[in-house]
């Protein structure tokens, strides 16, 4: 148990027998009336964020989240299986928990994989990862006042926009959070 005043990003909360991460937290003290705690909340296993208000002080229950590095070996078409770099045991996770970040995972990349109880909870990537570019069309220069964009698939097969001079088979660096191009990386 910790008190709301405990409260970090990042956190796991169990409420109401559901998993909770905290995305965003603020402490308030109005003028008038007892403080308070606004918090935006994540759930683990839907990703359906909520809103939700605590007073001050207020015991909250934790759950205990296992954070481990491990390395994605490959999809065996119904899972994907990640190894623990220290114990060499493997873990096939249901695609439906990887979600998005299957977009950015290549073959013995890391990820930290959160479980809780034997149960595994979300994959996290790094904020930005390195990939080629493996498709794009030639980009045509023409009559505009900003730069243009184009798609463009990259090796993991997902397609991002990336300005117009970006060519087949250049490294680009994307963020993991919303599909966008950051850059090139220079070789």
């Amino acid at each position: 148990m910790a008190s709301t005043n405990d409260l970090k990003n990042g956190m796991v909360l169990r409420i109401e027998g559901q998993l909770w991460a905290v995305v965003e937290f603020q402490h308030v003290k109005p003028g008038k009336g007892p403080a308070f705690v606004r918090t935006k909340l994540r759930n683990v296993e839907s990703g359906k964020n909520v809103d939700k208000t605590f007073n001050a002080g207020t015991k909250v229950e934790t759950a205990n989240v296992d954070k481990r590095t491990m390395q994605y070996l490959y999809n065996d078409g119904s899972s994907y299986v990640f190894m623990d770099n220290s114990t060499y045991e493997q873990l096939e996770v249901p695609p439906e928990v990887v979600g998005d970040a299957k977009n950015f995972m290549l073959e013995n990349q890391e990820a930290i994989v959160a479980t809780n109880d034997g149960r595994v909870l979300f994959i996290e990537l790094p904020a930005s990862v390195e990939l080629l570019i493996a498709e794009t069309e030639p980009g045509l220069q023409g009559d505009r006042s900003t730069g243009g964009t184009k798609p463009a698939t990259l090796e993991t097969g997902h397609t991002i926009a990336v300005p117009l001079f970006i060519t087949t088979g250049e490294k680009v660096k994307v963020d993991t959070r919303d599909s966008s191009y950051l850059g090139r990386v220079k070789a």
